[in-house]
């Protein structure tokens, strides 16, 4: 590590400390003997994605969140539950050992993701990537859904959109009663 101030080559770690995603160490430098501190942290392998048009671009989390947040918009989830699904994949394509994967491998694995997530967000994701021409193509879609085992209502992991017990108050109507 060269030192900021006289440029000297070499220096002494007084102090090291581990810090959110990386190292924090305070140095000497062995020159003139000024101190300064760096900060180290582990630089990820870089992964590639091969889109459809063979163009390859570096993978982005921020673009797969993006991409889940939008299916996911609006609908009732659990707190936590799209960035648990991200992180959930990235780690899955790291450790895949890989350098380069497909954009139609990663799509395939928010799809999963969000079966077992959200039905209505599996829909609409499905719409987008799988670019549907027309009305049949998404009935063909929501047949193999309901096929696979799905259930009409909501997935036992999503919070109910209207709670179950009437609000005090309030007849069947909506209206409120009379006393």
């Amino acid at each position: 590590m060269n030192c900021p101030y006289c440029g000297y080559a070499d220096s002494k770690v007084i102090d090291s400390r581990d810090v959110n995603d990386g190292v924090r160490r305070r140095r000497q430098c062995l020159n003139c003997r000024a101190r300064f501190t760096t900060y180290e942290r582990l630089q990820s392998v870089g992964l590639f994605v091969i889109k459809k048009d063979r163009r390859r671009e570096e993978f982005s989390q921020e673009k797969l969140l993006s991409g889940i947040r939008k299916a996911c918009e609006k609908r009732p989830l659990p707190t936590g539950a799209v960035d648990r699904l991200a992180d959930d994949i990235e780690a899955r394509l790291y450790r895949s050992g890989r350098s380069e994967i497909s954009s139609s491998v990663i799509g395939d694995m928010v799809m999963a993701g969000l079966k077992k997530l959200d039905h209505i967000a599996f829909i609409r994701f499905a719409s987008v990537y799988r670019d549907f021409a027309d009305i049949t193509d998404l009935k063909r879609e929501v047949d193999t859904l309901l096929d696979d085992g799905a259930e009409l209502g909501p997935p036992t992991s999503q919070l109910p959109l209207i709670p179950d017990e009437e609000p005090v108050g309030l007849s069947k109507s909506g209206q409120r009663r009379r006393r």
